[in-house]
């Protein structure tokens, strides 16, 4: 079935190159350089409802990687990082959100369609939206089924997997498309040698003899969860 515009997730108000705009005012040109190319870095991060209102989860650290993404991709942001938390914060505020997920986003722009991106302006922008747990209540409760993907974890010398790039997601697309289709709940990706690296879309911990281990790889990206539960 077509989706119908009523199916398109509601974000309300979006933060968009330095104006709060309503959702279907944030649109982009067909010929955007990330949409072709996956020239974008992002992050994924919660705010809690607490009794002092929202309290964003490990917000200084997010914004970090996002920047760091975007050095590793060589892009030259228009914002720095109090510049993005205010955003994030004030984006919070605007739609009233008492718990949300949040992406902020830089991305190449319309300017120029070659792969070198260089002639692009660099955009910045942040959604926030209500989104439960990521596999479902069920699955906190009862376990999810995990699947052995038959696509591997791109190594670090052909997709700079330290950085949350657009375009390294593909590679999940593929491997969390495989393992629905199968029946499963989540894919688990090993590297080209065969060694367990992580999940679609998670760090991998391992649970033996009442021991916590987390799974440490030169391919996975720094998981700021995974650093809090190693913390904890």
């Amino acid at each position: 079935s077509v989706p119908s515009s009523s199916d398109v997730l509601d974000v309300g108000y979006v933060w968009f190159d330095g104006r709060i705009i309503p959702q279907e005012q944030a649109t982009v040109s067909a010929l955007t350089h990330a949409l072709h190319y996956g020239t974008s870095v992002f992050e994924g991060i919660r705010a809690y409802e607490t009794t002092n209102g929202p309290a964003i989860f490990r917000l200084k650290e997010h914004v970090k990687r996002l920047l760091d993404s975007a050095k590793i991709m060589g892009m030259i942001p228009p914002v720095n990082a109090e510049e993005i938390e205010q955003a994030i914060i004030e984006t919070i505020r605007y739609n009233n959100r008492q718990s949300c997920y949040i992406r902020p986003l830089i991305w190449y722009g319309a300017e120029a369609l070659g792969v070198n991106p260089g002639q692009n302006q660099v955009h910045f922008m942040v959604a926030t939206w209500e989104w439960g747990t990521y596999l479902g209540e069920e699955a906190v409760q009862k376990g999810a089924t995990l699947m052995t993907s038959s696509w591997r974890r791109s190594s670090g010398d052909i997709l700079p997997t330290k950085a949350k790039v657009g375009g390294n997601y593909v590679n999940s697309v593929l491997a969390n498309q495989e393992a629905r289709d199968n029946g499963f709940d989540e894919a688990l990706l090993l590297d080209s040698q065969g060694f367990v690296a992580e999940g679609s879309g998670e760090n991998i911990f391992l649970y033996q003899d009442d021991v916590l281990m987390p799974i440490s790889h030169s391919v996975n990206l720094r998981g700021i969860t995974r650093d809090s539960v190693i913390r904890i």
